[in-house]
């Protein structure tokens, strides 16, 4: 198998065992029932997809979220509740929304997963903790809306990329933080934002230490956004996933997988690394892989061969 195929089949099988409630990372493999799911997951299924748009809530700045919903549908019929995936944006706090991982997420919906991919509030509009908040809300508010879409939120999983990563990873370790859960859910109070796994693509697991590498390559805008974000300064401390485990930090430790380029300059691989190496350290089970001539921002990208070996490869037919 071609090294470049493994991440997204990393992030298939993390969500097939997932929805089993089952952890299967080096030889240790725990399960357990899940009893909800009524069509187990097929990583090399494929279902055709209804995309629709609904709104989220709308923020601080007075901008309306909203939510992009990629349902599979067709054959085999009564087919689902499909196992739910919440799909989390990068773009450096300032920029991008929820069509920014579309081909990642067809992808994956086309494979059997209901897909959601939200809106988060950028650092122009409301700096840290804004963002993590609204990741915080979606988890709640799709547990509470997946079924109305054939989804199954017993075992929800997160996708994040770059930055959005960054969130994830605050969400997962800190699902109940109160600073997170600031926003209410009328519609489901009881909620919680606890998540079964988390994945990512380049994710910014040490902000501080990426703001470093842009100022020592006098990347001017790049470190705008983290100061954009990060205000006052001293919450790029606070809400550093790298720093919460060096202060050992007492945190939920769900599975993770992280999916990194070698010749990403953005957040570099070393960074990665240590904090694969630290979140074991703590406990947990995480995979990480490296894809070998990929940048930062590969895996939205069509037509580049990490970027197509990575998304499209599955052990039967290609997913469109």
């Amino acid at each position: 198998m071609n090294e470049h195929t493994l991440g997204r089949r990393h992030f298939l099988k993390m969500t097939a065992i997932g929805t089993a409630g089952a952890s299967v990372f080096g030889s240790h493999l725990v399960s357990a029932a899940a009893a909800t799911v009524k069509t187990a997951y097929d990583p090399a299924a494929h279902f055709e997809l209804t995309v629709t748009e609904v709104e989220m809530r709308r923020n601080s700045a007075g901008r309306m979220l909203m939510a992009r919903i990629y349902q599979p549908i067709g054959q085999p019929k009564g087919a689902g509740p499909f196992p739910t995936v919440l799909d989390l944006h990068g773009g450096a706090w300032n920029a991008k929304d929820r069509h920014a991982e579309e081909p990642m997420d067809r992808a994956l919906a086309s494979s059997g997963l209901l897909v959601v991919a939200i809106d988060m509030t950028w650092a122009k509009e409301a700096s840290y903790p804004a963002s993590v908040q609204d990741a915080n809300y979606g988890v709640r508010w799709l547990k509470s809306k997946a079924a109305s879409w054939n989804g199954d939120a017993s075992k929800l999983g997160i996708y994040g990329s770059s930055s959005g990563g960054h969130v994830a990873e605050l969400l997962a370790m800190r699902p109940h933080d109160p600073h997170y859960n600031a926003i209410p859910l009328a519609a489901a109070p009881t909620a919680d934002a606890t998540v079964a796994y988390v994945a990512m693509r380049s994710p910014v697991s040490d902000p501080l230490a990426r703001y470093e590498n842009a100022k020592k390559l006098k990347r001017d805008e790049m470190m705008q956004n983290h100061v954009l974000y990060f205000s006052p300064w001293d919450n790029i401390h606070e809400s550093n996933p790298q720093e919460i485990l060096d202060r050992h930090e007492k945190i939920t430790l769900v599975p993770m997988l992280i999916m990194a380029g070698s010749l990403d300059d953005n957040v570099l691989p070393e960074i990665q690394k240590k904090f694969v190496a630290s979140y074991k350290a703590a406990g947990g089970d995480i995979q990480f892989q490296i894809f070998e001539g990929a940048e930062h921002e590969w895996v939205p990208k069509r037509g580049r061969s990490p970027t197509a070996r990575a998304r499209w490869s599955k052990p039967s037919s290609p997913v469109n």
